[in-house]
């Protein structure tokens, strides 16, 4: 069951307070490359990202918020870091979102400045707590970037914004640790109902950076806490949205065409490995929340996979197709992939 959080509107996109779970992603391109982040903004929209976030480490940058914007349809976050007036002329250029860390702006006052000019648009802040950089104060007496200094701080931030009567705020507490990160949003999840963003920051290449956000993402979301997410990835950003996608579906909670699959031994007498790949790939675009099937034998076939909306148990060059545990025809092993798409495409209209 998840956690019950306040709603705040990101542009048109509701985070929280039930709505459903978003995926997040961010521009890689350097800031000066303007066609570079449309493109890459073009192509992430394409991929199924719902929030995009962008750098604004200067000035010159902030040309980037309105062409984007016009690019796509997703609401735009500015990434903001150590100075409060490129947050003001974020604003001002039409952001749906800041992202910052009040403790490093420089003063209670900018603080105040960022918020009234956040409050008069109807733009929300995400208070984004990293373990890298928490306060001297909180590592000393915490004896490190411990799941209560990440939380004290986020609170510490929060009370800052409530100060100067802003409430439209959106958490995170990132850290490379995934035990860390878990234990942290846990804590935070029973004393704050602002919606969170859930992630694991810094967790490394496409291979482990992924598994390291499946495991704490997925261990989050299990105990129905998170409201949008990221994966970060230190790879195409196009991969963080399909990945985070993914963590979605095999909670059972995301779009999209849930691939099932055994683990293929000797009874096997097609090519298990090839045809499941090619089944993932034909599928991908099928936003219908389907399961489809692909076993090796009678042995894992119908029987196992009865649950599937749709799976075909392999042959000896042919395969079974079957759905909910029903076996509808034999089709030779070339004729598969082509059976399976027609029947999924006709349970997509048919729901």
């Amino acid at each position: 069951m998840r956690k019950d959080t306040i709603q705040v509107k990101v542009g048109g996109l509701a985070v929280g307070g039930g709505a459903p779970i978003s995926v997040q992603s961010m521009l890689c391109a350097p800031s000066w490359d303007l066609p570079g982040n449309l493109a890459q903004a073009t192509a992430l929209e394409k991929a199924g990202c719902q929030v995009l976030r962008v750098a604004i480490p200067d000035r010159e940058s902030i040309r980037l918020i309105p062409a984007i914007k016009q690019a796509v349809k997703m609401p735009l976050v500015a990434d903001i870091h150590f100075d409060y007036k490129l947050a003001l002329e974020s604003v001002a250029a039409g952001v749906d979102k800041i992202r910052l860390n009040p403790g490093n702006i420089g003063g209670e006052d900018r603080v105040k400045q960022v918020a009234a000019a956040c409050r008069e648009k109807g733009i929300p802040i995400r208070v984004g707590v990293n373990a890298g950089s928490l306060e001297k104060e909180l590592l000393a007496r915490h004896g490190g970037p411990t799941p209560q200094a990440l939380v004290e701080s986020a609170l510490g931030q929060i009370a800052l914004l409530e100060r100067h009567d802003f409430t439209s705020i959106v958490v995170s507490l990132k850290c490379s640790d995934v035990k860390t990160t878990v234990q942290a949003y846990r804590l935070i999840s029973e004393v704050c109902r602002y919606p969170l963003h859930i992630g694991v920051t810094e967790a490394g290449t496409e291979r482990m950076g992924i598994i390291k956000s499946a495991v704490g993402i997925g261990a989050l979301l299990l105990e129905g806490i998170g409201d949008t997410l990221r994966v970060s990835l230190t790879a195409d950003p196009v991969k963080e949205v399909q990945a985070g996608w993914d963590i979605l579906r095999a909670l059972g909670i995301g779009k999209g065409v849930n691939v099932i699959s055994c683990p293929t031994c000797g009874r096997c007498r097609i090519d298990l490995i090839a045809l499941t790949q090619s089944v993932e790939q034909a599928m991908s675009d099928i936003d219908a929340p389907l399961t489809v099937a692909v076993m090796g034998c009678a042995v894992n076939g119908p029987g196992e996979a009865s649950h599937a909306d749709l799976g075909v148990a392999g042959g000896d060059g042919e395969g079974l197709i079957f759905a909910r545990g029903k076996v509808i025809e034999k089709v030779p092993q070339d004729k598969i992939l082509e059976k399976l798409v027609e029947l999924a495409m006709q349970l997509t209209v048919i729901g």
